[in-house]
């Protein structure tokens, strides 16, 4: 079902949208068709980082994850021209992303809890405004931007609504886990895990060692990260994952997009592969992904034979360590879920999520009820989430 199509006479005539600011060019086109180029230069230049929504990454998922592809974009340019790209929001109608028949659109989530807009650092509020003038455009009364990072872009989005006379609603607002990777890692560590759990990990460590070397190391050169990230689909492919078909190499799509996302990147010097290993054998892997000097810890596998040696916790160590050594990077997303049982403990910084709900009219009576509806869809999603553990949870112990 397309947006048009969501409510039929429901949705009115379109308006042309009142330019607030100087005049901007704006589309919603096939996220495959936006210039590349252009788009790069936005991706490094935004306001708040989303390695999720860079190019190399965004195009790989929309062309073959599975259940993720036809990804559309509101695309806003500084001028006719068509030279700078100013602003960028991947979207899908509300009923492909939420079985929902409304005039609305909704961030798309490129495989990735991370939905944050890219607004030019030189020009949020004109991106804001031309985003907005783009929705209208295509008939949406309103705009679903999931996992928005609170920090500048939520600050700019709500300056430049208040011009609008429109007023954003949060929902889902929660925090995740964050490394701040300007600190040293051992004091950091000391102090959030304690003594006594350090001395057990340690002692831990050790017992891994019993049966062969154990060493770790973050394969980013793109020769490297290709053996690396086999070993990775391996490994998750054999735990819980696997047994309730989720893992990355149990679909040809998700494989494809995860090789090609992972070398195109690796190429830029972005993509990197932390391994812990014993001997040959790679017993835990963690997959990132860079933007800026933001980093996004984006997925973990270890081999659950070794569970109680916590392989998974000890990369999640040396990963810490690596990360607080390394000059490029202030700052790692976890990109876990709130209230994380492992990754929690260990990284104690926060950082704050919500997703941000934008009428994108002033005094919309259709606004509220898109907005009762999501809150019911995600309410849903809330009841069925112990199930889903539950079966990860036999899954792993199987």
């Amino acid at each position: 079902m397309s947006l048009t199509d969501a409510l039929g006479s429901l949705t009115g005539p379109v308006s042309a949208p009142t330019t607030l600011r100087r005049a901007k060019t704006y589309d919603l086109m096939a996220l495959e068709d936006v210039p590349q180029r252009a788009w790069a230069d936005l991706a490094e230049r935004a306001l708040d980082p989303n390695p999720f929504y860079d190019p190399a990454w965004a195009r790989a998922v929309s062309a073959y994850a599975r259940g993720r592809t036809g990804a559309q974009a509101l695309v806003v340019w500084d001028s006719t021209t068509r030279q700078r790209m100013i602003g960028l929001l991947p979207v899908k109608s509300s009923w492909q992303s939420l079985k929902l028949p409304l005039p609305m659109l909704v961030a798309w989530q490129p495989y990735a809890p991370l939905a944050t807009p890219l607004l030019h650092a030189d020009a949020p509020d004109d991106a804001i405004h031309g985003l907005l003038d783009a929705a209208v455009a295509a008939g949406a009364r309103a705009l679903l931007v999931p996992f928005v990072t609170q920090g500048t872009t939520s600050l700019a989005l709500r300056g430049a609504l208040t011009e609008r006379g429109i007023h954003p609603r949060m929902m889902h607002a929660h925090t995740r886990a964050y490394l701040d990777a300007r600190n040293d890692a051992e004091p950091m560590l000391r102090e959030a895990l304690g003594a006594k759990k350090l001395k057990e990990l340690r002692r831990q460590r050790s017992r891994l060692a019993d049966d062969g070397d154990v060493t770790f190391a973050v394969a980013e050169d793109p020769a490297d990260v290709a053996i690396a990230l086999d070993a990775f689909l391996t490994l998750e492919s054999l735990g819980w994952k696997g047994s309730i078909g989720t893992a990355l190499a149990q679909h040809d799509g998700d494989t494809r997009f995860i090789r090609q996302a992972a070398l195109a990147l690796a190429e830029q010097g972005r993509f990197g592969v932390a391994r812990l290993m014993r001997g040959d054998a790679t017993i835990a892997a963690g997959l990132v992904v860079r933007q800026g000097r933001r980093a996004c810890f984006f997925k973990i596998a270890y081999d659950e034979t070794l569970a109680k040696f916590s392989p998974g916790v000890q990369l999640t160590l040396e990963l810490t360590r690596h990360f607080c050594a390394d000059p490029r990077v202030d700052g790692v997303d976890s990109t876990a879920d709130a209230n994380h049982p492992m990754i929690d403990h260990i990284w104690r910084d926060r950082m704050a999520i919500a997703d941000v709900f934008i009428p994108t009219r002033h005094g919309d009576w259709i606004a509220p009820l898109a907005r009762h509806m999501v809150a019911a869809e995600r309410q849903a999603r809330v009841l069925v989430r112990p199930l889903i553990h539950r079966l990860r949870s036999l899954g792993a112990s199987a």
